[in-house]
This record gives structure tokens, sequence and C-alpha cells, in this order.
């Protein structure tokens, strides 16, 4: 992560929260020092500000990765799940959720060419502005109603059903568009009562109830080729009774992920900078101990500088191999190479207005919108009669598919017209 909306000319305000939060000014100068693989857009961070300054961006981030000694592409991502999870707001198209597209799916008997034509329709828009990686869908099986953190990002209640979906967006993603999607969050983070930002989650789930309830949509997007899986930074004591997050948890990621269920690409962490997985080590120890677990990214540490000193402390002393991080190396390489970063790393920055909230994709929207809205309970307002004054429409965020400009109330108001 990094401050600002230009990766060599920050504001002052931006260049001075880079000097505090990386050590140097600018994104340029942390892609020079550290070498990185990727970085990831922020709205907080100022990294966000209109789809023809996001296109630049990844222009001049491209442009340091490429401009370094060894040069090679970086993988910019972006954590754009729609719904109540997203940093790009309009003119991008505003998307139903993953709740919102699993009530479609049920709306349309069951199909899953909604949630596939939302994540083609998605992809499209970020690769317009040269983000290559969604950290989306969410394969978590939301299964308790109290979940504080997945809830509405999650499909639904139904394994199969969540499983079904997850592959529609991860063959949107990945097969119409060519943008990696990364499944979330390994084991699966569906029945917590804790928020994995500020506390550290225990899933009680029996070996039984993970294979039945948390592991059908994770295998389904596993084989249909998911570029990334994310673990969650959450103990599963059925699956590592040691008490470590699954984000280092070597029977985890190793013996589960990669030796049962058989995958063979990138897994990445979660934030590191998030309370789940700096509970019980460090600052200095996770990087190392995701590494050891099996994992190949290390994703948003809090420390950037602290993590690069760890690793590579870890390296000399013996306690990381050279082969181990090679390993790793090797994935996130194929991973560029396979999206066609290496051969095509920058973005037409004339084309965005172009290909980004166009008519055609806000209609699609719409309709998913259409389709996905769901009478919970009613008593006696519905339907709407004329003269029956005001309506107070409420959403997440003025942003956000159910805001002022999303396609929820566009339907909303749509409807009201025709009354």
């Amino acid at each position: 992560r990094f401050h600002g909306a230009s990766a060599t000319a920050p504001s002052a305000a931006d260049a001075q929260a880079n000097r505090e939060d990386i050590g140097v000014a600018t994104a340029a100068e942390m892609i020079a020092r550290y070498h990185l693989g990727g970085v990831l857009y922020f709205g907080w961070a100022g990294n966000i500000r209109s789809p023809r300054q996001v296109a630049a961006l990844s222009n001049e981030v491209q442009r340091a990765g490429l401009g370094l000694r060894v040069p090679v592409p970086l993988l910019v991502s972006i954590d754009q799940e729609h719904g109540a999870v997203q940093r790009i707001g309009p003119p991008a198209t505003q998307l139903p959720g993953a709740m919102g597209l699993g009530a479609a799916s049920l709306g349309a008997g069951g199909t899953s060419v909604g949630a596939r034509e939302a994540a083609a329709l998605a992809g499209r828009e970020l690769a317009a502005l040269g983000v290559r990686q969604d950290w989306a869908p969410d394969a978590d099986v939301n299964v308790n109603p109290a979940n504080p953190v997945i809830g509405v990002r999650s499909f639904g209640a139904d394994p199969e059903a969540v499983a079904r979906l997850v592959v529609a967006q991860v063959r949107g993603y990945q097969e119409d568009v060519g943008i990696s999607a990364a499944v979330k969050h390994f084991p699966g983070h569906g029945d917590t009562a804790t928020d994995s930002h500020v506390g550290f989650p225990t899933i009680s789930h029996t070996r039984a109830q993970w294979d039945t309830l948390d592991a059908p949509p994770f295998r389904a997007a596993i084989a249909a080729g998911a570029d990334v899986v994310m673990t969650g930074h959450l103990a599963f004591p059925a699956l590592d009774p040691s008490g470590d997050p699954a984000t280092l948890s070597h029977p985890v990621v190793t013996g589960v992920l990669r030796g049962e269920l058989g995958y063979e690409g990138v897994v990445t962490t979660d934030s590191l900078r998030m309370e789940g997985v700096r509970t019980k080590y460090g600052d200095d120890r996770v990087p190392v101990l995701a590494l050891r677990a099996g994992v190949d990214l290390l994703l948003d540490p809090p420390d950037l500088g602290l993590a690069h000193r760890s690793v590579l402390a870890a390296l000399r002393s013996g306690e990381l191999t050279e082969e181990r991080v090679d390993a790793s190396v090797l994935r996130v390489l194929a991973l560029k190479r396979r999206r066609g970063l290496l051969a095509k790393p920058y973005v037409d920055e004339e084309a965005v207005g172009r290909k980004v909230g166009t008519p055609v994709h806000r209609a699609l929207a719409d309709r998913l919108a259409e389709r996905g809205t769901t009478l919970v309970v009613n008593d006696g307002t519905l339907p709407l009669r004329a003269g029956t004054g005001r309506l107070l429409v409420l959403g997440v965020d003025p942003a956000s598919a159910s805001g002022s400009d999303g396609p929820a109330t566009r339907v909303l108001a749509r409807a009201l017209e025709a009354e």
C-alpha cells in the first residue's frame, strides 16, 4: 500500500504520510527499494480519484517496476467485491454484492449466469484501469447470521450454491476477461462471531463439518483454476490444534490446501495489518512464519521495512531456504505471465472513458439488482401505492449498489414512476 494519487508526484501531505508509513516519499521509491511483486489500491490512502487517474497511476507503477535492474511488471490489485466492500465508486459501475447476486441467482431459477456476468463486467472495468488482480470472490459459506465480518459478502448459507456462484465468478474474471480472481478466506470464515480485523476468531467446526460446510466452494474454485487462494486469520483447531492462525499454519496451507486439495496456484495472506494474524506473534515473525507455512504472497504488512528485513534474516539464518522462496516467486511470475502482464503491462489511458461506467454496464447492473431485490419482511407497506407520501431509501453508503446512484435505487425509482 502507499499514499497518493500518483506514484511519482504525490501531494506534500501524501508524501509525508508515505515517509511515516513506508520510509520513502513515493510509491516509485518504495518499489525500487523493496523490489515489490505488487501494490494494492485504497480509497482511504488517496489512490482513487477518478477512473482516468487510476489508469495513469497504474502505468506509473508499471514504469517504476520496469525501470529496475531486473525489470518485472507489478501485480496491481484492489479489493473490489462490490456491495459492502468496494474501493472504486461512480462513475465506475456499481454492482450488487455477493448475497445480492445469490438472490438474483435464486430469482433466475438457480442459474449462476448473473454472477459470471457481474464478474466479467467488474473485471473489464478493472482491467481498463490497469488493475489485474481483484481480491474476490468471497468463498465463505455464511452459516452464522451473527457473523460481523462476512455477512452479505458471502453468496449465502448453502455450500453447493456458494460453490456454484464462486466458480461462476472465477470464470468471469479469469476466462472472460483475463484478470486474476482470489477466493477467500481459506479454510472458511463463514461461522465466526469475531471480526479478524480487530480480533482473533476460532472456528469450532469438526473436520466432518468443514468437509461439508466450508470446503465445497474452495474445492470447486480450485477445480475451476482459481489463480489465487487467500488465507483467513483464524484458528481452526480441527485442521490444526496448535492454535496458530490459518495464515501461519503449515498443516492448513501445505497440508490441507496444497496436499489434500491439490492446489498449485498462488496462496496469499489476507492483510497482515489485521489483528487476527498479529495476536499471537510479532510483526517481525508473521512474514517468516507465513512463508514457512507455504504462503507465496505477503499482503499489506504493517511495517514493510521490518517484513523485508525479517525475511532476509530468516534466509541468512537458514530458517527459510532460497528454494522455498524461489518456489513462491515462480508461482507469482507464472501468474503474471498467464495474465499477460509480461507482454502488455500498460493500459490505454485515453480509452478509460469508453470502457468504465458505460450505459451497457449500468443496464446490466440494473437487471442484476432487479433480479436480486428480495422482500424479507412486509408490514403492509408493499405494494407501494400512489399518493402515500415520500419514500426514504437507505443503503450502506452513497457509492454502493443500494446507494443514491446505485442500481437498486434506480430499479426502485423506475417502479415508483410506473406506479
